[in-house]
């Protein structure tokens, strides 16, 4: 392995992240206040919860197809601008949302998660080809990490156009959601500029002749345990709109508190993916323990302190997602069939995910404690199919090793 090919891998990779830079800039600075945006124009906890939990699952299950198309066609730089200009230009035309019509933003939100499920199996597979010059744990770390600097960002300055404004009013949000818009543009910009930079990146990988995980066994245990996890894990919109309830809370806070998130995504995707690559799937584990508690010290306890310990935990969570999650397909799938594989893990993940958000929406009004038992529990269930998969997978490699002597 020459080190040009190595520099030229992390050049990639690092294109790559500047345009998950500006993309996430745009779409994670527009989630930190669909919440309160939401319950300003009159939508019910169930409607942010179940156009959560479906936009998930949008998102993901039409990745089944996407990433099959992008397998079969090898059009991985077209589905990512065409994926990616769904994804960001709905959100500054959710400024032309009113009141009487909130369901419009309900389908905008939703066509935004249609446009991340175009681009997001080609974009994974990108990022995955670099994985013999780099590591698959760094590669998506490193990917992640500048992803998740845009996704702090954004927040961030949409926190200063509302606290610059007048408050929590349409006008403020409207206002933000336009600003939002030119980082779409010079997204788009960067995919071309990209594309005419690398037009064949898949030649980063030689054709794959082996899998790291041997079975489809080990697949679908992993499939379960991924499943279990999304269902689990309550989703920003929710946590957003608890806090927009709380009448001691500054909602003014709330991207605020979701750019801290972003940061502490961008920090754990860098450990996490690093000790991926040193330790396997047993990173994917601590992390999953530590995200556990996120739920709990939001939704349970009272207090600043308690809530940033608790929005600490979710962003190691969503960090370990986006890197990890991802990190373990491209060692598990040959790189013929790799953009099919994301596809299936985020079929899996999306349904699991609309599920999960649709129990949380119902037992929300019921009870708090009921949501933290559900969410700790399916969390506690992943966690165990892991454990099962590490020992399945060490007992494959002594099998493998001991056919091999």
């Amino acid at each position: 392995m020459s080190s040009s090919m190595k520099k030229k891998a992390l050049l990639f990779i690092l294109m790559l992240g500047i345009i998950s830079f500006f993309s996430d800039f745009t779409h994670e600075g527009g989630r930190s206040i669909y919440g309160p945006f939401l319950n300003l124009i009159g939508a019910s906890v169930f409607a942010v919860a179940f156009a959560s939990g479906l936009g998930e699952f949008i998102g993901h299950a039409l990745r089944l197809l996407t990433g099959y198309i992008a397998d079969k066609t090898k059009k991985y730089w077209l589905m990512m601008f065409l994926g990616y200009a769904l994804n960001l230009l709905a959100i500054p035309l959710l400024a032309f949302v009113k009141p009487e019509i909130w369901q419009v933003a309900i389908v905008l939100i939703l066509i935004e998660r249609v446009g991340k499920a175009v681009r997001a199996p080609a974009k994974s597979a990108l990022t995955s080809f670099t994985a013999p010059h780099l590591g698959a744990g760094k590669a998506f770390a490193i990917n992640e990490a500048l992803d998740q600097f845009g996704a702090f960002l954004g927040p961030l300055a949409v926190y200063l156009v509302i606290s610059r404004g007048s408050g929590n009013t349409l006008e403020t949000y409207q206002r933000s959601f336009l600003m939002l818009g030119i980082f779409a543009i010079i997204t788009l910009i960067l995919i071309v500029f990209a594309r005419l930079k690398y037009p064949n990146p898949d030649q980063f990988e030689p054709k794959s002749t082996s899998i790291q995980l041997p079975t489809q066994k080990a697949f679908w245990l992993y499939m379960i345990a991924i499943g279990f996890l999304a269902m689990g894990f309550i989703d920003y919109p929710i946590i957003s709109y608890h806090l927009s309830l709380d009448l001691d809370f500054n909602v003014e806070l709330i991207p605020l508190i979701y750019a801290f998130a972003m940061g502490v995504d961008a920090i754990a995707a860098l450990i996490f993916g690093h000790f991926f690559d040193r330790k396997g799937i047993s990173a994917l584990i601590v992390a999953m323990v530590l995200a556990m508690f996120a739920t709990p010290f939001v939704l349970l306890l009272s207090g600043n302190i308690a809530l940033i310990i608790g929005v600490m935990f979710w962003g190691i969570g969503m960090g370990a997602q986006e890197s990890i999650l991802k990190a373990v397909v491209a060692v598990m799938i040959p790189k013929e069939k790799r953009a099919t594989g994301y596809g299936v893990m985020s079929t899996v993940f999306g349904f699991s995910w609309m599920l999960g958000s649709m129990l949380i929406g119902i037992l929300y009004p019921i009870s708090l404690m009921f949501v933290v038992i559900f969410a700790v529990t399916m969390h506690l269930i992943s966690i165990i199919f892991l454990m099962v998969l590490t020992k399945y997978y060490r007992k494959e490699n002594r099998n493998l090793q001991q056919n091999n002597i």
